[in-house]
Formats: structure tokens, sequence, C-alpha cells
């Protein structure tokens, strides 16, 4: 049974795919990733949480409800979407989608494929800037563009390896069933990890400063989240860095893009 275990872990493990999800920017974000997930399984499992989600939240009333605060967050994304394409080409074509929902939790998300979520809390609460609303939804958008919720699932496959293709190769179990439910973890039940984190922290950066942002809001958002509330309250904040290596990064990379939002705000 052992060896059984351990040629299954084999197999998924040469199955890995590795990749380069973007290019590098000027923040230099060049790390390479193991995939295990195919792509088409974490796109398909965001449509259909996407579709379920906003259907709820358009059934409960709580969908778009501010006109004013839709416009000025759809007006930021229409900024930052464009840039997307000095990291990664493609992403110019995903289906783009921008939504407010009237919710007191502090968050915001983009599944795959572009669909982008703002919470209300996380604009009033925190009596957001516009440069800050930008950090925040570049920060998001940097995780769809790194694929990070295909490679969670993809961890989370291979370390599962000896039970769930161990089982297929006993002739139990269903692989492709695995497949999505690892889709789902890694969309929904699994936390970014700090790597993850701080790569979505200076790609968001340099994608606020290319679409005319200050960098350095980053900075004052992060404090702002810092004394909203605990973990229940602030989502965006999961395994985040310490607050001292967060704030050092954060300094550090919105200095380097300085130059990129000096040029983007003569054209604003």
């Amino acid at each position: 049974m052992r060896r059984v275990l351990a040629a299954a872990a084999i197999l998924v493990l040469a199955a890995c795919e590795t990749v380069q999800t973007t290019q590098g920017g000027v923040v230099g974000v060049t790390r390479e990733q193991k995939m295990a997930v195919p792509a088409e399984a974490i796109d398909q499992a965001a449509r259909e949480q996407y579709t379920a989600l906003i259907g709820e939240e358009r059934q409960k009333g709580e969908l778009n409800r501010n006109p004013a605060e839709v416009a000025r967050v759809r007006a930021i994304a229409n900024r930052l979407i464009p840039q997307t394409v000095n990291f990664r080409p493609d992403a110019l074509s995903w289906g783009w989608e921008v939504n407010v929902i009237s919710s007191p939790e502090v968050n915001a998300w983009c599944m795959p494929g572009g669909k982008i979520a703002v919470y209300t809390g996380l604009i009033e609460k925190l009596h957001i800037t516009d440069d800050e609303l930008a950090a925040v939804m570049g920060h998001e958008i940097a995780h769809a563009l790194r694929e990070h919720a295909r490679e969670r699932a993809s961890e989370q496959a291979v370390a599962g390896t000896a039970i769930s293709v161990g089982a297929a190769i006993l002739g139990v179990g269903d692989l492709g069933q695995k497949t999505a439910e690892y889709a789902y973890m890694g969309l929904l039940g699994l936390p970014n990890s700090r790597r993850h984190e701080t790569e979505a922290d200076r790609i968001g950066i340099e994608l606020a400063a290319r679409a005319g942002y200050n960098p350095r809001a980053a900075i004052t958002l992060w404090e702002k989240m810092a004394q909203v509330g605990g973990p229940e309250t602030v989502k965006f904040l999961s395994t985040h860095p310490s607050r001292e290596e967060r704030l050092s990064d954060l300094t550090n990379y919105s200095q380097r893009v300085m130059p990129l939002y000096e040029q983007a705000r003569k054209r604003h």
C-alpha cells in the first residue's frame, strides 16, 4: 500500500506544470509557480461561485445599491485594468466586471477572469481615499493575474496526493471530482500565503502607480485596516506579513514605482 501511495505522489508531482503567470514589472515579481490543477478547473469554479454569489446579493437587494459608490469604484477599475497588460497581455481580454456589495465587511476580491467586488464596509469604515481604494483593488487584481487561487489549489492537491491519486490507482474515488474540490478550495477554502500577499502588494502598487494613483497610499491603507478590528472583520489582512515587515516592504516598493506615478499623473 505504501508503495502505491508513494508512486501516486510521484505521478502528481511529475504532472505539475512550471509556469510564469506574469511578467516581472518594475517591482520584479518573477517567481516561477508549480501548477497541478488545470486553469480550466479554476476558471469554471470561479464562474460558478461568482454567478452564485452575485445572484444571492442581487436577490437580497445588496448589489450596486449606491450609484455614486458604484461609479467611483468602476472609474478606478477602468484606470487600473488597462495597466494589467504590463504584467500579462492576455488579461485585457478577460471578461472584467466590477460590483459593489452593501455589507459591513471590510473586504474586496478579484476572482480569476477579472470579476471584482468591493464591499461598502471597506469604503465607509475606512473613509477610504481614491488612492487607497486603488491600492486595494490593485492588490486583488494582482492575485488574479498571478493565479494565486490556482496555485493554492495545486499546493492542496499535491498535499493530498497520497489519498486522492492513490485511491484512483486502487480503483476507488473520482479524480475529476477531487480536482473540482481542489479548485473550489483554491478560491474559497484556503487562505493566501504570506508570499502571495507580498507579491500582490508589490504588483498592486505598480498597477496603482501606472494608473496615476499615489503608491504611498498603500501604507496609509494598511495602517487604517490594522485599526479597524480583528481577523473576522478584516479578511483582507489574513496571513499578511507582520506590521513591520509589511510597512518596510510597502515603503521600499512604493518608492521604486514613484517615477511611474509621476509620469502617469501628468496624463490624468
